[in-house]
């Protein structure tokens, strides 16, 4: 394992684009998939094995480098609750990103609508889980906001509504495969990477900061994309089965946008200023790598192609 790596950090230090390089894309996912036992088929005593711990910090470093320097320099906020939410607003309000929300609406077809539930999948199986590693760094009223975000992710109780798994029922419906993994292969290395930036936010205590950043901004814009989403697939001929899902978070996001954005962004820049810069950047990457995907699906849809790396287990 020692020299797999040290290869692994010289492909890092080495790659010309760490968004769209396949495999350390996919090399980090299963490197941070030991902390989260999402696969199974790998072995839990490698979490803390040294040399896997080497290989993922090592990727983790050079990704977070490139992705501040993709975000670049910004103006902050003053650090006071109401400061830093009418900010993220303000911020996620100007976000002019490629809207995959509006294409689903109106034009996607059925092929391009079940094409994106797998690219989603990646993350939405796993739904709230990068962003829980937070809960035990958090104190006081930011802990408080994260908690009750995160209990209506996991159903409040009940298992059935669990997001993760409504979203497993909408696979089913579409006859695609919802057992978390089974589209590593298909999907391409910027969907690959928004999912690992959230894993590596949340995996780092130093950058706590980032992942309630992470979680405000993703919270603040997705109420509006949902009803979209789910209109399209109405568009297309489906019912609730397909559509649960998404009509689900129309309503509970217009919520936990106004609970992340004061309470848990908000009341954490109050408790702890020094986190206010990295609270703003977790916002700021959020929108930038959630771009990047939406950008690689239209440009690819319009171009007539396929938005996967492999189509060949995509039922037809």
């Amino acid at each position: 394992m020692r020299r797999a790596s040290a290869a692994i950090e010289q492909a890092a230090l080495n790659s010309d684009d760490l968004f769209t390089d396949d495999d350390l894309q996919l090399a980090l996912l299963l490197l941070q998939a030991l902390s989260y036992g999402s696969l199974p088929a790998l072995d839990g005593r490698w979490e803390w094995e040294p040399d896997a711990v080497t290989a993922r910090r090592g990727i983790e470093r050079e990704f977070e480098r490139a992705l501040r320097d993709r975000v670049g320099e910004f103006e902050l906020p003053e650090p006071n609750a109401e400061a830093v939410a009418t900010h993220l607003f303000t911020l996620t309000g100007e976000d002019d990103g490629p809207s995959v929300a509006r294409y689903l609406a109106k034009s996607a077809t059925d092929e391009q609508a079940r094409e994106f539930v797998i690219q989603r999948s990646i993350y939405t199986l796993r739904e709230a889980d990068p962003h829980s590693w937070a809960i035990p760094r958090l104190t006081g009223r930011a802990k408080a906001a994260l908690v009750e975000v995160q209990s209506d992710e996991y159903g409040g109780g009940r298992p059935g509504r669990i997001h993760a798994a409504i979203f497993a029922g909408t696979m089913d419906a579409l006859g695609l495969d919802s057992e978390y993994g089974a589209y590593l292969d298909a999907v391409p290395a910027v969907t690959l990477a928004s999912f690992n930036m959230m894993s590596m936010f949340g995996l780092n205590r130093r950058l706590r900061g980032a992942i309630v950043g992470h979680l405000a901004a993703f919270e603040m814009t997705s109420s509006v994309p949902n009803r979209h989403y789910g209109n399209g697939f109405r568009r297309l001929g489906y019912g609730r089965d397909v559509t649960w899902y998404f009509d689900e978070h129309v309503e509970a996001d217009a919520v936990h946008e106004q609970i992340a954005g004061r309470d848990l962004a908000g009341g954490l820049a109050e408790a702890h200023p020094e986190l206010l810069h990295d609270i703003v950047f977790g916002a700021r990457a959020c929108l930038y790598a959630d771009g990047l995907v939406g950008r690689h699906l239209l440009e690819r849809w319009e171009e007539g192609a396929s938005s996967l790396r492999d189509t060949t287990k995509v039922p037809a």
